[in-house]
């Protein structure tokens, strides 16, 4: 093409980038604003089972517990809670189940959110997987997030932002719960959350069934927490939108919701 050919070309190609420019603009956009909803979540494969894992620096990551909306009502499912962070401005990266909850969807044991506790330590005995001793309580101070069996936490009690208590421990101290067996029958979908030696909090819920020794030993020979709580199983719920995860399981109580922190 000469340069007289190019010149007399001019408005034609200045006209098809104007045309094109404003959904180049839009698609840029929205490349953007799914890049910066991308949650900190990973598929991961230990023994033949896979799971969904979140690695969550606190320092970079508000890790927030939520159970009712403004108005006093259980948000009840992990999209209901991603509606209304959406309607404040909020982008939520995840959120998963936080723990266990009676029919009325009241935390079972320590419930802190924003620094209020909500519901009392539970140090009796009972029955369930939430009785299994020693349970404990995932908690998040300042910018810390850290996992401590209920005896130590009431021994030395930390000032809380967030606070939620479910059980059974799966690693305590680097140590396997003592009462889980290679060889275990009970097998479900799982959740539950760790902390590594580097501060990062570790969520990991598996996409198939898994008893409480394989899914510990996840924690402890995999993701390298010493310390690492149960949350729920079976129904075990993940959303994650931008990655395509929308586990929709109603009538939930408490809910870990994960946020980018901002500057």
């Amino acid at each position: 093409m000469d340069f007289l050919t190019l010149l007399n070309s001019a408005p034609l190609l200045l006209g098809l980038v104007k045309a094109a420019l404003p959904q180049a603009v839009a698609t840029t956009m929205a490349f953007s604003q799914w890049f910066v909803s991308l949650p900190p979540c990973r598929d991961f494969a230990f023994e033949a089972t896979s799971y969904l894992i979140c690695e969550v620096d606190p320092k970079l990551y508000s890790i927030e517990l939520f159970w009712k909306d403004p108005a006093g009502k259980p948000f009840q499912s992990l999209h209901n809670l991603d509606t209304a962070q959406r309607a404040v401005g909020r982008t939520m990266l995840f959120a998963i189940n936080a723990g266990m909850y009676h029919p009325d969807l009241r935390p079972v044991g320590l419930y802190v959110e924003r620094g209020q506790e909500m519901a009392g330590v539970k140090t009796g005995s009972g029955s369930g997987n939430f009785s299994l001793q020693p349970n404990g309580i995932f908690y998040i101070s300042g910018r810390k997030a850290a996992v401590r069996a209920t005896r130590d936490f009431v021994r030395k009690r930390p000032s809380t932002d967030y606070a939620t208590q479910s059980g059974p421990m799966l690693v305590i101290d680097g140590q396997l719960h003592p009462k889980f067996q290679s060889d275990g029958t009970s097998r479900k979908t799982r959740d539950g959350v760790g902390v590594r030696k580097d501060g990062v909090a570790v969520f990991a819920i598996s996409n198939g069934t898994v008893n409480f020794h394989a899914f510990a030993r996840l924690f402890r020979d995999a993701l390298g927490c010493d310390n690492a709580l149960f949350l729920d199983g079976t129904i075990s719920s993940l959303f994650a939108p931008a990655i395509g995860r929308n586990d929709d399981y109603w009538n939930l109580g408490p809910m870990i919701g994960v946020f980018r922190k901002r500057g």
